[in-house]
């Protein structure tokens, strides 16, 4: 039987989680690849602190180099995040011709096209299942599931701890930051929790999905990228009336040949959509392929246990690959991004203006000076004196149009506040 010796770099809560498996799994994993995991060392800053899981003292390093300069061992695991010094561990490992396992989100989406090109130069493999969507296993259905497919499009719930805002806001009437504190006091929430609420954790998710899809070079400037801080609980009731529900989306779309879009906002969503459905701090995906058709995948996409299960999935892939013929993601696709400016949607947009005659006069006239045609429109009880809420749903309209209306609209003296979300259909 073969043996695979893996150097893990990072042993907290993930790290731990990998180890718990390989431990747990022992007798399955070697029966279904033939080969036997062994783990033969372990580097991290605290070795000392207890874990959920025993492992011997001999393997402990806070000596990085004792893995990426061992002969021995095969595939460098890398589980610490950020950017520096994980770039520099995995360019070494790769040039000591280690196969590299992360699950980096960030590091991929910023650095990836030199890593993998590094990858490639030293045929060696970096694989990570676990930089997207937790447990499920969308990067391996991208890669080979769907290889005879052109996507279409791909929009995604994949971002846990926005979701569970969103949700909870939904379920128990909460605005925005009673919400978020309970997603810290649960634990699914960091003390700071901006890159998962202004949408940078789905920017670097959604550019790391969207190379794959468009086996082209996607960067993180490219990508129009919107939060939910704005999104309060009564747009969730508004939406609601009019059959929708609110859900921060990672979108890549196909346009035109070589056009596509790739972006993270807010979006209304009909209910009778499966995205609509997800709740709490679950993860999502509907993708459409032109021969496989619509796919829909749901599932854990953070914890111990299910990121664990995709860094032994991508040890797996390893060891049951006869030869190495590393996928790079460098570009090969010579890729126009369709701005967020060129869009033509249909949108929801909340006013809170003072209660006067004219008000929504004024408004509906710029609005149609920009080619903004409203759909729908619905003025709310007072929200305190003299202020009113107005709601609108617009028509088809392109989004510099909406876009140049609403700074016209911000220059009324009579329109305090205004909120607006795009709907996806």
């Amino acid at each position: 039987m073969k043996i695979i010796n893996i150097g893990l770099v990072g042993f907290g809560t993930v790290g731990s989680g990998v180890v718990k498996v390989l431990q747990k799994k022992k007798k399955g994993l070697e029966q279904k690849t033939n080969c036997e995991f062994k783990i033969k060392a372990i580097a991290d800053k605290d070795i000392n602190s207890p874990r959920c899981v025993k492992v011997s003292k001999e393997i402990l390093t806070n000596d990085v180099d004792k893995i990426l300069n061992d002969p021995e061992i095969d595939v460098l695991i890398e589980l610490i995040g950020g950017i520096h010094p994980a770039k520099e561990f995995i360019i070494k490992a790769l040039r000591n011709k280690k196969d590299v396992i992360t699950a980096n989100k960030a590091l991929l989406a910023e650095e990836g096209e030199e890593l993998f090109r590094i990858a490639a130069e030293n045929k060696r493999e970096i694989l990570f299942e676990a930089a997207v969507c937790g447990g499920i296993p969308i990067i391996k259905v991208l890669k080979q599931g769907l290889l005879a497919n052109k996507i279409d499009s791909l929009l995604g719930i994949v971002n846990g701890t926005a979701n569970y805002v969103l949700s909870k806001m939904e379920e128990n009437n909460w605005e925005f930051e009673k919400a978020l504190a309970q997603a810290r006091k649960e634990g699914i929430a960091e003390a700071d929790a901006a890159l998962d609420t202004r949408g940078i954790d789905s920017r670097h998710k959604i550019a790391i999905l969207a190379q794959l899809i468009f086996d082209a070079d996607i960067k993180l400037e490219d990508i129009f990228c919107q939060g939910i801080e704005d999104i309060r609980l009564e747009d969730l009731r508004y939406a609601r009336e009019f059959g929708y529900t609110i859900k921060l989306l990672a979108i890549a779309k196909s346009f035109k040949e070589n056009t596509a879009g790739v972006y993270v906002y807010p979006a209304l969503i009909s209910e009778e959509c499966l995205l609509s459905r997800v709740k709490g701090a679950f993860n999502a995906l509907s993708l459409k392929g032109d021969m496989a058709g619509e796919l829909f995948f749901y599932g854990k996409g953070a914890g111990m246990l299910p990121t664990a299960s995709a860094i032994v999935a991508d040890l797996g892939e390893i060891a049951m690959s006869t030869v190495h013929s590393p996928q790079s993601t460098v570009s090969k696709t010579k890729l126009e991004i369709k701005k967020i400016e060129e869009l033509e949607k249909s949108y929801y947009i909340r006013f809170l203006a003072v209660d006067q005659p004219g008000v929504l006069a004024a408004i509906a006239k710029i609005l149609g000076e920009q080619r903004v045609s409203i759909a729908s429109v619905i003025q709310k009880e007072r929200k305190e004196k003299e202020i009113v809420p107005i709601v609108m749903m617009t028509h088809y309209a392109k989004e510099k149009d909406i876009q140049r209306a609403l700074r016209e609209i911000d220059k009324l003296p009579i329109v305090k506040e205004r909120l607006a979300v795009r709907i996806e259909e």
